[in-house]
């Protein structure tokens, strides 16, 4: 390591290549990264210890340590950079303005359906409102309210049935 880091030499590197780059590789995979992902950081590895070899002390830890912590670092770039979301498709502007004859329609679908809610039966009004006001699950309702499962389906299902139908949605 101290002829790459004082002289640049290519014959010391591939001599640590050839002893590293495979256990870089086996600790990789070691800790979940799969076959060809281990290959290819266990190269960028290899290439930032002969980039950054000038910053290897030997005072303050060993050759394997010091390329293994190099390893370990590289595997939390890749972890956190898969587990970064992509940046969303952006509008640029202003939100488009809603045509006053769209924005009517959906004020009285909205005024309809609060009405058919109303209309519901109390024990269907409860279960609609639990599911979808409160977001709770069907497993959580049933915790709440204790009863079965199967209750809470059916009531959950008689109740969309009546809604579609006084929205005027009786086909879906």
């Amino acid at each position: 390591m101290l002829a790459i880091r004082d002289r640049q030499d290519a014959a010391a590197f591939a001599a640590l290549f050839d002893h590293f780059a495979p256990r870089v590789k086996g600790f990789l995979i070691r800790s979940g990264s799969d076959a060809a992902l281990a290959e290819d950081c266990a190269q960028d590895v290899m290439a930032t210890v002969w980039n950054k070899a000038r910053l290897y002390d030997p005072a303050r830890a060993s050759v394997a340590t010091w390329v293994f912590t190099i390893a370990r670092n590289k595997r939390i770039d890749v972890i956190r950079r898969s587990r970064r979301p992509e940046p969303e498709d952006l509008p640029w502007g202003p939100e488009p303005e809603v045509e006053p004859d769209e924005q009517l329609a959906v004020s009285q679908d909205s005024a309809r359906l609060r009405e058919a809610v109303k209309a519901l039966p109390k024990k269907q009004r409860d279960i609609v409102e639990k599911a979808y006001f409160g977001d709770l699950t069907h497993s959580e309702i049933a915790e709440v309210t204790g009863l079965p499962m199967g209750t809470i389906k059916s009531r959950l299902r008689l109740a969309m049935d009546r809604l579609r139908h006084a929205m005027g949605r009786d086909d879906e």
